[in-house]
């Protein structure tokens, strides 16, 4: 009898966890699975599988002259929006950390652009910057700055920035927030300590703020190389990766591939591609953190 209620006690955490991991393997193992398997097979434009062909699909990917170049996109859309993110959300959370009058008000703004969808943030920034009736050409018109509406997106260049800023803009309040979660977990007795043994701003920042919060930003900053990496409702919504794939990241450049080019097994290459990018960037930051960690203790 004890041996049963000491099995089935050791056994129950599992049963409990069972449900979860059943999900986990339909609706992520599956399809990560079903992706690879196509990356690796020969694909009709209708999506009917006909066979095993290797590596031929990751070659054609590899071969052409567009995914160098959206390659590259991808990864300066990614450092740049993640990292001035980052950096833009440590400082707005050291403001909203502190005492001031407003200082709820100011937290509900910073937060609106995080809690709108990213297709209505993505289509106000793309009527703003319009160069025929934009909101920022008009409102630089009536200010006397302009005397006639600017062309913000001369080049690809051009449109590929402020897709950039659009990432940026949109990312800061979860930053903001992972970063002040941190912020308000420290002790006010350590810097109080500081400040009675004649530690300036900087010395408290960088020797008690930044280890303390190095947690906060850790979760925030792989987080966001993810969902940035995969980020897909701003480019489509702003350029679709236009002209000739000048704006595309890996993301919209397979969705045109799969749909509207029909190559389904490309467009798993490429998606295989990037889950691979992904995984070694988030391990190789989380080991070098971890590292940090065990070597500051």
């Amino acid at each position: 009898m004890k041996k049963k209620k000491k099995f089935l006690s050791s056994v129950e955490p599992y049963l409990w966890l069972l449900p979860s991991m059943l999900l986990m393997a339909i609706f992520i193992l599956v399809p990560i699975f079903e992706v690879f398997r196509i990356s690796l097979s020969q694909v009709t434009r209708s999506g009917l599988i006909k066979g095993f062909t290797g590596l031929d699909n990751f070659e054609k990917v590899l071969k052409g002259s567009t995914f160098s170049m959206v390659l590259q996109n991808t990864l300066v859309w990614t450092v740049v929006v993640v990292g001035l993110s980052t950096l833009i959300g440590f400082i707005l959370a050291l403001v909203l950390n502190n005492q001031f009058r407003g200082r709820k008000l100011a937290r509900a703004v910073v937060v609106f652009p995080w809690a709108t969808s990213l297709i209505i943030q993505a289509g106000v920034w793309k009527f703003i910057i319009d160069t025929d009736y934009g909101a920022l050409n008009t409102l630089l018109i009536r200010l006397g700055i302009l005397q006639s509406a600017a062309n913000w997106t001369p080049t690809p260049a051009a449109y590929f920035a402020w897709e950039c800023w659009v990432g940026i803009f949109v990312t800061i309040p979860f930053v903001t927030f992972c970063v002040l979660s941190g912020l308000q977990s420290i002790d006010s007795s350590f810097y109080e300590a500081a400040t009675v043994d004649g530690a300036t701003f900087w010395q408290q920042l960088f020797r008690i703020t930044l280890p303390l919060v190095k947690p906060s930003l850790t979760v925030s900053t792989v987080l966001n190389i993810i969902y940035v990496f995969n980020s897909f409702p701003i480019i489509w919504t702003i350029t679709k990766g236009d002209p000739a794939n000048r704006t595309d990241t890996l993301v919209t450049y397979l969705y045109k591939l799969a749909f509207y080019k029909g190559k389904s097994g490309e467009a798993a290459a490429v998606s295989v591609i990037g889950f691979l990018i992904l995984c070694a960037c988030a391990s190789v930051y989380m080991v070098v953190s971890l590292r940090r960690e065990g070597n500051d203790e």
